[in-house]
């Protein structure tokens, strides 16, 4: 294999690649995008068929790769290659029992990726969609999102390819238990500590700490996302979006301007898209459109409270479709099976899926005057979209530091667990916008460039900084 044109075995010294003068004025544009280019090659080659996972790593290595061209160590240590290669990945199937008495199988996985910092620690999601690669560019994109909450937590990721959509309680709770039952093997409150996500909310994670419960006969604090009753932390539900919306207010006030009076495109109509929304309200914006796999809403004047509370419990309680919402108020509109990118607006928080901004849409939304997106869902927009917006000159923060205020309170979770205490929902809050502001300057630190401030180079080489160097005192682990 060769890293950075290097053959195996050969030094990047030896080389002539990485002197002992080297500067990154010696090391052109050209010759970094080559690197780039070799290094990103072998990352297909070992990673076939997974291609949300090559687009995560190719982000953060084209950010980082010219951060370290004078930076040897890095280089001699293969610090790149081993941070694109998961510490573990574990399969297991999950055999359950529907409501009719048939047997069904599914497919679990925990991707344990990086613990150079701390525990393993992200979310579970429960998908048709999810794969291994879904997974491994998740715990990969944790890493550094997790890094740069400050907090002394790894990257990891897990899953099934189960849709919870459609089930009854018993077969949700039987699905748990079965996944438990494997996960709990692997996992643990020193170890790997997992979370909701995509079709895993309150009553899931009920579910399966009660499984490890039971098998294990310990009260620990080897989940977060828990109910209040049994350990969970104030403030968790609302913790993804709200410091959604600090970050953004964050990167408007960083350009004296903020987010009072602006229309906002939000994504999604789960915790992340309506807290978003109610924070957007509280601080004088307008969100105008909220969104499920069924389509969009759109309301003009924008979401008052009272809608948002009501979308709240149609997602939360009655598991309705957002179409719902049309019916019930005569100011907002429906368009089925489409995104709500065509509609003008300043502000997009994307907050559903992966890829759900393509590059045509990016085009759209800067020819409609979009001046800022927030990344509030993990890795929503395409590499094309993500360059287009650079090369726009929008104000564009990435999901690693725009949505990591939910890891950041759940690892708040962790530590009143550990402790056996309970914060009070205003210190928690002041924790979140205080660890939001902390993020978002540790981006602008090593985000400056001569057009301003990079918040993807930012946020990803601040992530890295932390964990590279972390790796660099273990040695060859």
């Amino acid at each position: 294999m060769t890293v950075l044109g290097v053959k195996k075995g050969q030094s990047l010294h030896s080389s002539g690649i990485i002197g002992g003068m080297m500067s990154k004025s010696n090391v052109s544009e050209a010759k970094t995008k080559e690197y780039l280019e070799r290094y990103m090659e072998g990352v297909k080659k070992r990673n076939p068929g997974e291609p949300e996972f090559v687009q995560a790593v190719y982000e953060v290595a084209a950010t980082v790769f010219p951060y370290i061209a004078d930076k040897p160590q890095y280089h001699e240590m293969q610090i790149l290659e081993r941070m694109a290669e998961p510490e573990r990945v574990i399969s297991f199937r999950i055999p359950w029992t529907d409501d009719e008495g048939h047997i069904r199988t599914n497919r679990g996985w925990r991707v344990q990726f990086n613990s150079a910092i701390g525990p393993y620690k992200g979310g579970i999601r429960f998908h048709p969609s999810v794969n291994q690669s879904i997974l491994k560019f998740l715990g990969f994109e944790q890493t550094f999102k997790n890094s740069l909450t400050g907090l002394p937590m790894g990257g990891g990721k897990g899953g099934a390819n189960f849709n919870p959509k459609g089930k009854s309680d018993l077969e949700v709770m039987r699905f748990c238990q079965s996944f438990m039952t494997e996960l709990q093997r692997h996992i643990g409150e020193d170890t790997d500590v997992p979370a909701g996500d995509i079709g895993v909310g309150g009553r899931e994670i009920g579910y399966m700490f009660g499984q490890y419960k039971r098998i294990n006969n310990k009260f620990v604090g080897v989940l977060t996302g828990k109910g209040l009753e049994f350990g969970g932390s104030k403030m968790r539900t609302e913790a993804t979006g709200y410091g959604a919306v600090f970050f953004a207010q964050n990167m408007l006030k960083h350009a004296k301007d903020n987010i009072e009076g602006k229309t906002v495109l939000i994504s999604g109509s789960g915790n992340v898209a309506t807290h978003a929304a109610e924070k957007i309200i509280a601080l004088g914006g307008k969100p105008v459109t909220l969104s499920d796999s069924g389509g969009f809403i759109h309301c003009e004047k924008g979401f008052d409270q009272e809608q948002i509370d009501w979308i709240k419990k149609l997602k939360d309680i009655r598991r309705g479709r957002i179409s719902e919402a049309a019916k019930e108020f005569s100011n907002v509109s429906f368009t089925e099976n489409s995104r709500p990118w065509g509609v003008t607006g300043d502000i997009a928080i994307p907050s559903a899926t992966q890829n759900e901004i393509s590059g045509q849409d990016a085009k759209v939304m800067i020819s409609n005057g979009i001046q800022l997106v927030a990344e509030a869902a993990n890795m929503p927009c395409d590499q094309e979209a993500v360059d287009s917006f650079l090369a726009a000159n929008v104000k564009f923060g990435p999901a690693k530091a725009v949505n990591a205020g939910g890891v950041g309170v759940s690892g708040l979770e962790m530590s009143q667990n550990s402790a056996r205490i309970a914060w009070d929902s205003d210190h928690l809050a002041k924790l979140l916008e205080s660890m939001m502001s902390d993020i978002h300057n540790s981006c602008v630190e090593y985000g400056q460039t001569k057009n301003g401030v990079n918040y993807l180079q930012g946020a990803n080489v601040a992530g890295f900084v932390k964990v590279a160097d972390a790796m660099l005192a273990y040695g060859h682990v």
